[in-house]
This record gives C-alpha cells, sequence and structure tokens, in this order.
C-alpha cells in the first residue's frame, strides 16, 4: 500500500496549499491513503467544520487533530457527525469523536488510524500515551483485518516521539510526529518493520516562526511583551511529510521518504 502523511497544515496558506497539490499528488504517485494533520488549519488553533471539510474534497481520507483538537468550539458537534476526523486518544475521558479508527482504503483494503498525545512540556496533564496506544495496537494486530496502520504522535518533545516509535514498532506501518512544526531528518524504517520520522513539519509558510507571522513571535523574544494574537504567514507553504509504502500481508514498511512540495524548503519526493 502507498501511504501519505502530511504534517501541521497552518492556516489559509496550508490549506490552499492541500486544496491546490493534494488532487495531483494522489494521482501521480498512485497513494491509496491519505492522512493530513489538521490541528492548526483554522486561523492556526484548531480546526473548524469548513476548513475540515476542505481537507477531506481535497483527498484526504482522514484528519487528525492534537492539543488543539477543540480550540474552534463547532468542532465538538461536529467530530461526532464526520467520522473521518480524529482527535487524541488520550485527550480526555469525556471528549466527543474518537481517537482510532479503522478506515477503508483502496482496493478494499482496512487502513487503522490512531492519534496519541505527548506529556513531556506539554501545557494539559494528558493522560499516558503508551498505555492509550497499547489498547488499540493490540485490538488491531497487523496483518490482521488491518492491512497497515498509521499512528500520529503529537508530541513537544523529539525524545518522548522516539520512545513511542520504538514501543509501536513491528505493531504499526507508520509512527509519525508532528506539533512542532519542523520536519525532521531521521526517516527510517525501525528494525521490527515499523516506519518512523520524528516530525513531518508543517503545510504552511517556512518564512516564518512556526508558520506564525514574524513580527509577533520576535517581539516578544525581544522585549518579553506582546503587542498583538499570533497570525499565521501568508506566503507560498510548503507541504512536508512523509511518504511509506507497505506490505499487505505483513503491514510492515517497505519504504520511507520524506516529502516536501513547493513553497521555500529543498524539494523531495517518493
Amino acid at each position: 500500500m502507498k501511504l501519505l502523511f502530511l504534517g501541521d497544515v497552518m492556516g489559509r496558506s496550508g490549506r490552499s496549499a492541500v486544496a491546490d497539490r493534494l488532487p495531483a499528488l494522489r494521482e501521480a504517485w498512485g497513494l491509496d491513503f491519505v492522512v493530513v494533520n489538521g490541528e492548526n488549519a483554522s486561523s492556526g488553533a484548531g480546526l473548524t467544520p469548513a476548513h475540515a471539510k476542505g481537507l477531506l474534497e481535497a483527498g484526504a481520507d482522514c484528519v487528525t487533530l492534537g492539543d488543539h483538537a477543540f480550540d474552534q468550539k463547532e468542532m465538538l458537534g461536529f467530530i461526532e457527525q464526520e467520522p473521518r476526523i480524529l482527535r487524541p486518544l488520550n485527550f480526555a475521558k469525556g471528549a466527543p469523536g474518537k481517537g482510532a479508527r479503522l478506515f477503508n482504503a483502496r482496493g478494499g483494503r482496512k487502513v487503522l488510524v490512531a492519534q496519541v498525545l505527548g506529556q513531556v512540556f506539554m501545557k494539559r496533564p494528558f493522560d499516558d500515551p503508551f498505555s492509550a496506544i497499547e489498547t488499540v495496537l493490540k485490538a488491531h494486530p497487523l496483518g490482521g483485518l488491518a492491512q497497515a496502520a498509521v499512528v500520529d504522535v503529537h508530541c513537544e518533545a523529539t525524545s518522548e516521539k522516539m520512545a513511542l516509535g520504538h514501543y509501536c514498532d513491528g505493531r504499526a506501518s507508520l509512527v509519525v510526529g508532528t506539533h512542532t512544526h519542523v520536519p525532521t531528518g531521521d526517516a527510517q524504517i525501525l528494525p521490527d518493520g515499523t516506519a518512523y520520522l520524528t516530525d513531518a513539519g508543517m503545510c504552511g509558510d517556512y518564512d516564518s516562526v512556526i508558520g506564525m507571522d514574524k513580527a509577533e513571535p520576535m517581539r516578544r523574544f525581544i522585549t518579553g511583551m506582546s503587542k498583538t494574537r499570533f497570525t499565521p504567514a501568508m506566503g507560498e507553504a510548503t507541504l512536508s511529510g512523509v511518504y511509506v509504502e507497505t506490505d499487505d500481508r505483513t503491514g510492515r514498511a517497505t519504504r520511507v521518504r520524506m516529502i516536501r512540495q513547493g513553497g521555500r524548503l529543498e524539494q523531495a519526493a517518493p
């Protein structure tokens, strides 16, 4: 199976890039399933139903969220109506929606997608991500009902992402980090067959401070004072993510490549 995961979509620039480029990439690369993190798609804070529909119409089979899952209050009800949107498994016990689901891919195949939130350096004390993902992976072993499994690890600390990658090794097709908006250079297949990347980066304008217009973050760093709200940068976005090929029989990864399309960063394709 050919899988594509795109990192955090950042504001209007990121949404436009997904809408403009993803349909052609699906066809050119023969993609069977696409996951997009929509955590920051709406003004850099959460996801509105309208913007969620735009990402799905552009070719996302599943949209994951993160610690800003319900910053846009309309998502509280919409996530119950739209099964293709996932919030983190360990967000809160009473949170609406689901943190993992089996999806249909091309050719009648099944893909498990799950998301967990990290605990290190995060503002809220989320539940343990290791026990949360353990329950899901144990119920959906690779080579069984699911031909592939994708785990989105929404974390601040690279060490926590790496630990979760090794914890899932052999039990997921892909473990990929999101949240920090900077693509890492460590795409690899772990010893037991799981593709891994510490951070997919963002789908946003990289002439910025992690996707935000530079002026206000720089003012706060330099003076310690705030003047206005952060606003997403509006330049041309780079689609950043990871491409993985898997063996349908085992669910394990056979190939992994970092992806960068458009914008300022050096281009990379499968």
